[in-house]
Parts: C-alpha cells; sequence; structure tokens
C-alpha cells in the first residue's frame, strides 16, 4: 500500500516540477552543464501544445542575449504558438564575443573544436522534459557564423531538424551526409562585403588579421537540391524592388519544388521538409522586407513553414 501511494505521489509531482520550471510565458536565462542558453516561451503554452521550437543562433562575435533583441522572434513567438531557443556559442570572456564551430569556421569555438551540435540537441531534451515540445517540428535559423551553424546543425542531426532559414552565412562542413532531406530556406545579399556570395577568402574580422573562407552560396544550395531531390530550375521566380538612399534595392524570390510533393502541399511559400524546398537568393534582405505586402513576409515564413510540417505530418 506504501508503494502504491509512493508511486501516485511521484506521478503527481512531475507535473508540478515542470509547472515550478517554466511557471509563466516569457524568457527563462539557463544552464546546461557549463554552457548557457535563453529560451522564450510563448503564452498560452500549455493550451498550444506541442510546441514547435525555433533554435536561434547569433552572429559570430554577438550572444543569445543580443541576437534576442535584433531577431524579434518572440513576439512572431507568442503570436504563432512556438518555443524560441537562443544559446550561447563559446570564447574566452564569457558571455562575449561568442562564436560556433560550425566546420570551417569560426574563431575560438572551432579551434577549441567546440561540440556546439551535441550542445543544442542537449537543449532539446533538456526542454523537453518540461515543456510539451513537438519532436517533429524542430527549426534552425543563424545569423553569419550563426547562419553557418544552422546548416550544420541540419547535415549532422537531419533526422531532429524539420527545416532550417540561415541568413547571410553558407555552410562550411567538413563533410556533407545527411542522413534524410531538410528543407532550406537561404537569404543572402549578393553584394554582401564579409559572408561572400560567390565564395573566397572574406575580409579580416574588425581589429584582428584573422580572416575565414566562404563557401558559394550557390555551389552550397546546389549540393541541397540534390538531397532535396529538387530540380535545377526555379519553379517561379519574383523580382521585387524598393527605395533606397542610394538608388533601387532589387530582391530576387526563387522557389525549387520537388516534384513529387503532393499537390495540396504546393502552396506558394510554403517550406516542407522532405517534400519541398524552397531557396532564396536575395540581392538585399532589407529590399526584401520594405517590398513586402502590409503582414510582412518576414514574420511569417517560419510559423508556416510550422503550419506545412503540421499538414504534412496529418497526411503520412
Amino acid at each position: 500500500m506504501t508503494g502504491r501511494l509512493l508511486l501516485v505521489a511521484l506521478l503527481v509531482a512531475a507535473p508540478a516540477a515542470a509547472a515550478a520550471r517554466f511557471p509563466h510565458a516569457g524568457d527563462y536565462d539557463l544552464k546546461l552543464g557549463a554552457r548557457t542558453f535563453i529560451v522564450h516561451v510563448p503564452r498560452d503554452a500549455a493550451a498550444r501544445a506541442p510546441l514547435p521550437v525555433l533554435v536561434a543562433f547569433h552572429g559570430g562575435g554577438g550572444n543569445a542575449t543580443g541576437f534576442a533583441k535584433y531577431a524579434g522572434l518572440d513576439r512572431v513567438a507568442d503570436r504563432e504558438g512556438f518555443v524560441v531557443v537562443y544559446p550561447d556559442g563559446t570564447g574566452r570572456l564569457g558571455r562575449r564575443l561568442l562564436t560556433w564551430n560550425a566546420g570551417g569556421c569560426c574563431g575560438q569555438a572551432q579551434a577549441a573544436h567546440a561540440a556546439d551540435v551535441a550542445f543544442t540537441l542537449g537543449i532539446l531534451r533538456d526542454l523537453a522534459r518540461d515543456l510539451p515540445l513537438d519532436r517533429t517540428r524542430v527549426y534552425a535559423t543563424g545569423h553569419s557564423n550563426g547562419a553557418m551553424m544552422a546548416y550544420r546543425l541540419a547535415v549532422e542531426a537531419s533526422e531532429r531538424v524539420a527545416a532550417i532559414a540561415p541568413v547571410a552565412g553558407m555552410m562550411v562542413v567538413e563533410r556533407f551526409a545527411p542522413a534524410r532531406p531538410v528543407a532550406v530556406l537561404h537569404i543572402h545579399s549578393v553584394d554582401d562585403p564579409r559572408a561572400l556570395y560567390r565564395g573566397g577568402l572574406g575580409p579580416p574580422f574588425p581589429g584582428t588579421d584573422v580572416r575565414s573562407r566562404h563557401q558559394s552560396v550557390e555551389g552550397g544550395l546546389a549540393r541541397w537540391l540534390i538531397v532535396d531531390r529538387c530540380p535545377t530550375e526555379p519553379r517561379e521566380s519574383e523580382p521585387r524592388r524598393a527605395a533606397a538612399k542610394s538608388g533601387e534595392h532589387t530582391a530576387e524570390l526563387l522557389v525549387l519544388l520537388n516534384p513529387e510533393a503532393p499537390e495540396e502541399l504546393r502552396d506558394r511559400g510554403l517550406i516542407l521538409a522532405s517534400l519541398e524546398c524552397y531557396a532564396m537568393a536575395a540581392r538585399d534582405l532589407e529590399a526584401y522586407v520594405a517590398a513586402a505586402p502590409a503582414a510582412s513576409e518576414k514574420e511569417q515564413i517560419l510559423p508556416r513553414i510550422a503550419e506545412m510540417r503540421h499538414r504534412a505530418s496529418r497526411l503520412n
């Protein structure tokens, strides 16, 4: 009898422990071993479960706190109902000037062979103990070195990632052999002065003589086209123009779709892991956002990925 009562008490205590860790919506500054990360829990999380997860990697020299403020994803997460994870990279100055080991880049993280993929997967396992996460709807984004890290996560943990949306950073992995297709939305300026669109040796990092070699954006995407079974020619191409201080900016949206995707999933602008590949080469990201409709597409992209993944899961 005592044993039965103890078992019941333990079962009742588990939800209470979860509620104690995340008692309300908002930001939580957490640790996993010696590493740190920030989690944003959306409003009404329990009622909206299971929750998609977006991992957002800061750029080289940044940190989780700064990227959370810069990216503006929390407001979208509250509206659409997904969890945002902002991991911290590694460095020598605490939570300042951090980088990611994306394979061929960058900084202290690369030099020290930081296990950043393992760290990210560890975060997801840790959060899944106390939050109702949807394991089939895990996404990653990042800027610059963070974009490179999103690519490495997709390559080495493709079975855990539904889609990635890297910005201004191409894949620099040493070995490209993803176990399964991953949908890709790549955003990049062809005039980027640091993360060179056509590849090559970039300029020195500020205050140093350290330079990084970048891979060609189109060359990197070509490798994913093969894995994702997408055609080499875009299904549609949509140019956009917007006024700027120095003339006019132009952006071009390219959509490449796996012909095997079911017709009901071929909704323009949506990304579906394993079935639809959506690639974007932007001549100027600012122009793309400026030329977007009043309901900014920048805010709609990631939630719509989650929506399509959910629809696909019901069809499989």
